[in-house]
Protein backbone atom coordinates (compact mmCIF):
# COMPACT_ATOMS: atom_id res chain seq x y z
CA UNK A 1 0.00 0.00 0.00
CA UNK A 2 1.55 3.40 -0.99
CA UNK A 3 2.47 5.45 1.51
CA UNK A 4 -0.06 8.37 2.50
CA UNK A 5 1.42 12.05 2.35
CA UNK A 6 -0.69 15.35 3.22
CA UNK A 7 0.39 18.46 1.75
CA UNK A 8 -1.15 21.74 2.87
CA UNK A 9 -0.14 24.60 0.32
CA UNK A 10 -2.41 27.47 -0.81
CA UNK A 11 -1.07 28.17 -3.46
CA UNK A 12 -2.39 26.16 -6.54
CA UNK A 13 0.05 26.36 -9.03
CA UNK A 14 3.10 24.59 -6.36
CA UNK A 15 0.25 22.32 -4.84
CA UNK A 16 -0.48 21.05 -8.37
CA UNK A 17 2.98 20.86 -8.95
CA UNK A 18 3.95 19.08 -5.85
CA UNK A 19 1.14 16.73 -6.12
CA UNK A 20 2.18 15.31 -9.46
CA UNK A 21 5.63 15.27 -8.53
CA UNK A 22 4.95 13.40 -5.09
CA UNK A 23 2.73 11.14 -7.00
CA UNK A 24 4.98 10.32 -9.66
CA UNK A 25 7.23 8.59 -6.94
CA UNK A 26 4.47 5.78 -5.83
CA UNK A 27 3.39 8.29 -3.02
CA UNK A 28 -0.61 8.37 -2.58
CA UNK A 29 -1.11 12.40 -1.69
CA UNK A 30 -4.00 13.86 -0.63
CA UNK A 31 -4.07 18.24 -0.60
CA UNK A 32 -5.51 20.68 0.68
CA UNK A 33 -5.76 24.46 0.47
CA UNK A 34 -6.43 25.28 3.84
CA UNK A 35 -6.06 24.41 7.53
CA UNK A 36 -9.67 23.90 7.58
CA UNK A 37 -10.07 21.63 4.94
CA UNK A 38 -6.84 19.86 6.34
CA UNK A 39 -8.23 19.60 9.67
CA UNK A 40 -11.41 17.89 8.64
CA UNK A 41 -9.43 15.58 7.11
CA UNK A 42 -7.42 14.78 9.78
CA UNK A 43 -9.99 13.75 11.91
CA UNK A 44 -11.41 11.37 9.63
CA UNK A 45 -7.61 10.07 9.55
CA UNK A 46 -4.18 10.82 9.82
CA UNK A 47 -1.70 10.75 7.17
CA UNK A 48 1.76 8.83 6.83
CA UNK A 49 3.47 12.52 6.76
CA UNK A 50 2.63 15.63 6.60
CA UNK A 51 3.70 18.57 4.50
CA UNK A 52 2.75 22.11 5.80
CA UNK A 53 3.13 25.79 4.91
CA UNK A 54 3.02 27.89 7.24
CA UNK A 55 0.64 30.82 5.77
CA UNK A 56 -2.36 29.54 4.56
CA UNK A 57 -4.62 32.20 3.22
CA UNK A 58 -5.76 34.64 5.56
CA UNK A 59 -3.83 32.39 7.93
CA UNK A 60 -0.68 34.11 8.68
CA UNK A 61 0.43 31.19 11.44
CA UNK A 62 -2.23 28.90 9.81
CA UNK A 63 0.73 25.78 9.71
CA UNK A 64 1.73 26.26 13.06
CA UNK A 65 -1.63 25.98 14.16
CA UNK A 66 -1.95 22.99 12.17
CA UNK A 67 1.18 21.54 13.27
CA UNK A 68 -0.06 21.90 17.15
CA UNK A 69 -3.28 20.00 16.17
CA UNK A 70 -0.97 17.11 14.82
CA UNK A 71 1.43 16.59 17.58
CA UNK A 72 -1.69 16.29 19.97
CA UNK A 73 -2.71 13.68 17.93
CA UNK A 74 0.74 11.75 17.32
CA UNK A 75 4.17 12.00 18.64
CA UNK A 76 5.45 9.85 16.36
CA UNK A 77 3.58 11.73 13.09
CA UNK A 78 6.60 13.14 10.47
CA UNK A 79 5.84 16.46 9.74
CA UNK A 80 7.90 19.29 7.41
CA UNK A 81 7.31 22.90 7.06
CA UNK A 82 7.64 23.71 3.32
CA UNK A 83 7.80 27.65 3.13
CA UNK A 84 8.84 30.61 1.80
CA UNK A 85 9.77 32.24 5.57
CA UNK A 86 13.39 31.66 5.55
CA UNK A 87 14.04 33.57 8.80
CA UNK A 88 15.64 31.59 12.51
CA UNK A 89 12.52 32.84 14.28
CA UNK A 90 10.48 31.19 12.20
CA UNK A 91 12.12 27.72 12.07
CA UNK A 92 12.73 27.39 15.56
CA UNK A 93 9.10 28.28 16.30
CA UNK A 94 8.13 25.43 13.88
CA UNK A 95 10.74 22.63 15.55
CA UNK A 96 10.10 23.89 18.93
CA UNK A 97 5.98 23.08 18.06
CA UNK A 98 7.58 19.77 16.62
CA UNK A 99 7.64 19.64 13.01
CA UNK A 100 10.68 17.23 12.17
CA UNK A 101 12.61 19.30 9.62
CA UNK A 102 12.17 22.62 8.27
CA UNK A 103 12.33 23.71 4.80
CA UNK A 104 12.27 26.18 2.26
CA UNK A 105 10.41 26.52 -0.96
CA UNK A 106 13.94 27.18 -2.97
CA UNK A 107 14.91 23.82 -2.28
CA UNK A 108 15.27 21.28 -5.51
CA UNK A 109 12.04 18.43 -5.54
CA UNK A 110 15.06 15.80 -5.13
CA UNK A 111 16.34 17.22 -2.19
CA UNK A 112 12.43 17.34 -0.64
CA UNK A 113 11.88 13.58 -1.57
CA UNK A 114 15.41 12.72 0.05
CA UNK A 115 14.46 14.56 3.04
CA UNK A 116 10.85 12.77 3.05
CA UNK A 117 12.57 9.65 2.40
CA UNK A 118 15.24 10.02 5.51
CA UNK A 119 11.86 10.85 7.43
CA UNK A 120 10.30 7.30 6.69
CA UNK A 121 13.16 5.22 7.21
CA UNK A 122 13.60 6.81 10.66
CA UNK A 123 9.71 5.77 11.38
CA UNK A 124 9.65 2.50 10.08
CA UNK A 125 12.08 1.28 12.70
CA UNK A 126 8.92 1.82 14.73
CA UNK A 127 6.59 -0.84 12.64
CA UNK A 128 9.61 -3.91 12.53
CA UNK A 129 9.02 -6.60 15.34
CA UNK A 130 11.52 -7.15 18.15
CA UNK A 131 12.83 -10.13 19.16
CA UNK A 132 14.62 -8.57 22.25
CA UNK A 133 13.84 -5.06 23.97
CA UNK A 134 17.37 -3.22 24.30
CA UNK A 135 17.01 -0.63 27.48
CA UNK A 136 19.02 2.02 29.06
CA UNK A 137 18.44 3.30 32.22
CA UNK A 138 20.83 6.24 33.47
CA UNK A 139 19.78 7.19 36.70
CA UNK A 140 16.07 8.53 36.56
CA UNK A 141 16.21 8.41 32.63
CA UNK A 142 14.56 4.95 31.54
CA UNK A 143 14.79 4.75 27.47
CA UNK A 144 12.83 1.38 25.68
CA UNK A 145 15.28 2.00 22.11
CA UNK A 146 12.94 -0.93 20.23
CA UNK A 147 9.62 0.27 21.43
CA UNK A 148 11.15 3.86 21.29
CA UNK A 149 10.11 5.25 24.49
CA UNK A 150 11.72 7.11 27.02
CA UNK A 151 10.19 8.36 30.45
CA UNK A 152 12.11 9.96 33.54
CA UNK A 153 10.89 9.52 37.15
CA UNK A 154 8.51 6.66 35.57
CA UNK A 155 6.94 9.49 33.75
CA UNK A 156 6.74 9.04 30.26
CA UNK A 157 8.42 11.60 27.66
CA UNK A 158 6.12 12.41 24.44
CA UNK A 159 9.57 13.07 22.20
CA UNK A 160 9.33 13.20 18.18
CA UNK A 161 11.25 10.56 15.90
CA UNK A 162 13.89 13.08 15.71
CA UNK A 163 14.53 13.91 19.39
CA UNK A 164 14.41 10.05 20.43
CA UNK A 165 17.27 9.32 18.17
CA UNK A 166 19.06 12.80 19.38
CA UNK A 167 18.74 11.67 22.81
CA UNK A 168 19.82 7.97 22.32
CA UNK A 169 22.99 9.52 20.23
CA UNK A 170 23.82 11.49 23.67
CA UNK A 171 22.93 8.76 26.18
CA UNK A 172 24.65 5.82 24.50
CA UNK A 173 28.25 7.18 26.15
CA UNK A 174 26.81 9.97 28.85
CA UNK A 175 29.76 12.22 30.29
CA UNK A 176 31.19 12.29 25.96
CA UNK A 177 30.53 15.55 23.88
CA UNK A 178 28.59 14.52 20.51
CA UNK A 179 28.74 17.31 18.62
CA UNK A 180 26.16 18.72 16.22
CA UNK A 181 27.25 17.22 13.34
CA UNK A 182 27.56 13.60 15.27
CA UNK A 183 23.87 14.41 16.38
CA UNK A 184 22.84 15.03 12.84
CA UNK A 185 24.14 11.36 11.72
CA UNK A 186 22.91 9.29 14.19
CA UNK A 187 19.83 11.02 14.14
CA UNK A 188 19.40 10.56 10.65
CA UNK A 189 18.92 14.50 9.72
CA UNK A 190 20.55 16.92 7.25
CA UNK A 191 20.28 19.93 8.31
CA UNK A 192 21.83 23.36 9.78
CA UNK A 193 23.51 24.23 13.05
CA UNK A 194 19.95 26.32 13.95
CA UNK A 195 17.90 22.94 13.41
CA UNK A 196 19.98 20.86 15.68
CA UNK A 197 19.85 23.48 18.45
CA UNK A 198 16.40 23.64 18.32
CA UNK A 199 15.42 19.94 18.79
CA UNK A 200 17.92 20.23 21.49
CA UNK A 201 15.88 23.14 23.42
CA UNK A 202 12.35 21.05 22.99
CA UNK A 203 13.59 18.44 24.25
CA UNK A 204 14.98 19.89 27.38
CA UNK A 205 11.70 21.80 27.97
CA UNK A 206 9.77 18.47 27.97
CA UNK A 207 11.92 16.88 30.89
CA UNK A 208 11.47 20.44 32.73
CA UNK A 209 8.18 20.57 32.45
CA UNK A 210 8.23 16.74 34.76
CA UNK A 211 11.13 18.03 36.83
CA UNK A 212 12.13 21.60 36.90
CA UNK A 213 15.52 20.64 38.56
CA UNK A 214 16.17 18.35 35.44
CA UNK A 215 19.78 19.68 33.93
CA UNK A 216 21.21 16.69 32.34
CA UNK A 217 21.90 17.83 28.45
CA UNK A 218 24.76 20.00 28.64
CA UNK A 219 25.62 22.65 25.96
CA UNK A 220 29.22 22.79 25.26
CA UNK A 221 29.88 25.55 23.65
CA UNK A 222 31.90 25.54 20.36
CA UNK A 223 32.04 21.75 20.62
CA UNK A 224 28.02 20.16 20.49
CA UNK A 225 26.52 18.84 23.88
CA UNK A 226 26.12 15.54 26.41
CA UNK A 227 24.19 13.92 28.95
CA UNK A 228 25.26 14.47 32.33
CA UNK A 229 25.24 11.63 34.53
Amino acid sequence: MPRTIALVEDDAAIRDNYTVALRAQGYQVNAYASRPLATAAFAQSLPDLAIIDIGLNDEMEGGFMLCQQLRQRSQSLPIIFFTARDNDVDTISGLRMGADDYLTKDISMAHLLARIAALFRRTDLLAVPKQQSEQIRLGHLAVDVNRMTVSWKESPVALTVTEFWMLHALIKRPGHVKSRQQLMDESRMVVDDTTITSHIKRMRKKFIQLDDTFDHIDTVYGMGYRWQV
